[in-house]
């Protein structure tokens, strides 16, 4: 392997971010429609659909697709690639007569009645999900990171223009953006797919064997025995929010929660899961030529600048913001985007980082803060629901969830061997920089302005801010300078 080049990583990372933020772009511009066109309780049937989906799909390739990028030769990874497909194919028709054995039973623990005529799509969207995400394990390992550009620019076209379409049309409910989901990723896996069969068949149909394919499985056997425990642990503790709001509350709860959600999750969905995708390449590299704590420093720097300027404007005035791009209705979700911004940003630091356990081969370890927060998680939110309140509920989420990851990130430091005083100069750096912005939507914010003004204020700032940053840290201009 080649040793890591810094100026490669945020070329690749470019690659990335330029269809990442484009299709973002979509979806940013395309929600204050959609929050008009359906409700809360519609996204909430959505996202317990997806919640539902995610936890099957986690395990549909058993988790060897993470082996995919190890092996030394093509034709080893490409055995794996033929064993995560075949792995997708058996979980995917176990849950055919898992649904429909335990189908209602679901929908009626989860409060959602609504959602059973929909059941009968997920087994085909974990399949297709699942192969996408082989495809996609298969592209970062030969580092086409274009290819990935342009099948999330196609998904989230087909997904939008379908959810709009549906809408307009009079059919504003849960099942059209269900429908709509599995339209964008059967696009966006065919689109990959078949860029990846244009290039690579010829490796692949020359490679892949039944010899190949078992040797692969004894061979990273640690993957679906370990690693496979805890990514379904950590997805289900994932999704505990939307089942457990959904039963103690209702899916309009659920809808208020995604929404919220969502937005915060958007600089890790703009740059930073574009980050980890390169981050988990490079890693590898940097451990076998000891660049490895100079690698995670970088990366967590440019996380801390990145992330923190979002999250605290949402902490200052995300009720008011929510208002004004999604409507009055929307008003909840701002408040639970407010409660929930602080843990959002330990998280965001933490996820691209987190691939160092399948790096440094801590798959044990990993598992064990999985455990934990799954226990946190579910004991915060039925505290909540016992309460009667989704706001309890959720700030005690939040609060178990910041002390969780911050110990996380912490842990990611030293085994990477970074300084801790290092990374809080960076990030005490990083509040610094925020401060004249906060300041100022503070005292808006106490002179009761009116909410326009304050997203007025708050996309001056904000461009103010990232302007200031990406001329001054070389690593982001980097990556921007790619457009010139």
């Amino acid at each position: 392997m080649s040793s890591p080049n810094p100026s490669a990583f945020a070329t690749d990372v470019f690659k990335l971010v330029t269809g990442t933020t484009f299709a973002q772009l979509i979806v940013v511009l395309a929600s204050p429609l959609l929050t008009r066109l359906y409700g809360p309780e519609a996204f909430g049937f959505l996202t317990i659909f997806t919640s539902i989906s995610s936890i099957l799909g986690v395990i549909a390739c058993m988790r060897y697709e993470l082996a995919i990028m190890l092996p030394k030769t093509d034709e080893e990874a490409a055995n794996l690639l033929g064993l995560c497909l075949l792995c997708v194919a058996v979980v995917s028709g176990l849950t055919i007569p898992a649904l429909y054995i335990g189908g209602d039973a679901l929908v009626s623990l989860l409060g959602a009645p609504g959602l059973a005529p929909y059941l009968t799509l997920i087994p085909p969207f974990v399949f297709i999900n699942g192969v996408f995400l082989a495809l996609n394990y298969w592209n970062s390992r030969t580092r086409h990171f274009g290819r990935l550009s342009v099948a999330r620019v196609t998904s989230t076209f087909a997904t939008i223009g379908t959810q709009l379409g549906a809408g307009f049309a009079g059919y504003a409910t849960g099942g059209s953006l269900i429908g709509a989901n599995l339209v964008g990723v059967s696009i966006s896996t065919g689109a990959l797919g078949g860029q990846i069969w244009r290039d690579d068949r010829v490796l692949l149909c020359r490679s892949i064997s039944r010899q190949g394919m078992i040797s692969g499985l004894k061979r990273y056997k640690k993957f679906p025995l370990i690693d496979s425990s805890s990514a379904l642990l950590n997805t289900v503790s994932w999704q505990l929010p939307a089942f457990l709001l959904a039963a103690f509350f209702s899916p309009a709860v659920v809808g208020f929660y995604a929404l919220g959600f969502r937005m915060l999750q958007l600089p890790m969905s703009l740059i930073g899961s574009s980050i980890a995708q390169v981050f988990f390449q490079r890693a590898s590299e940097a451990r076998s030529d000891g660049t490895l704590p100079l690698l995670v420093e970088n990366v967590f720097r440019v996380l801390v600048v990145i992330g923190i300027f979002p999250v605290l404007t949402v902490t200052i005035v995300g009720p008011e913001l929510f208002a004004v791009i999604f409507g009055d209705v929307w008003v909840e979700a701002g408040l639970y985007a407010q409660i929930l911004s602080i843990w959002a940003f330990v998280w965001f630091i933490s996820s691209p980082l987190s691939t160092i356990w399948i790096v440094l081969e801590k798959q044990e370890f990993g598992i064990r803060v999985t455990l934990l927060n799954f226990i946190t998680r579910i004991i915060s939110l039925v505290l909540g629901g016992i309460s009667g309140s989704p706001v309890v509920a959720l700030l005690l989420f939040a609060m178990s969830g910041f002390f969780v990851y911050g110990y996380l990130n912490v842990k990611l430091m030293v085994l990477s061997g970074v300084k801790l005083a290092v990374t809080l100069g960076h990030a005490f750096s990083a509040l610094r920089l925020f401060c004249p912005s906060g300041i100022i939507l503070i005292g808006l914010k106490w002179i009761d302005a009116d909410p326009l003004l304050l997203f007025i204020s708050t996309c001056i700032l904000g461009f103010s801010y990232y302007l200031y940053v990406i001329n001054t840290n070389s690593d982001l201009k980097k990556v921007v300078s790619g457009l010139i």
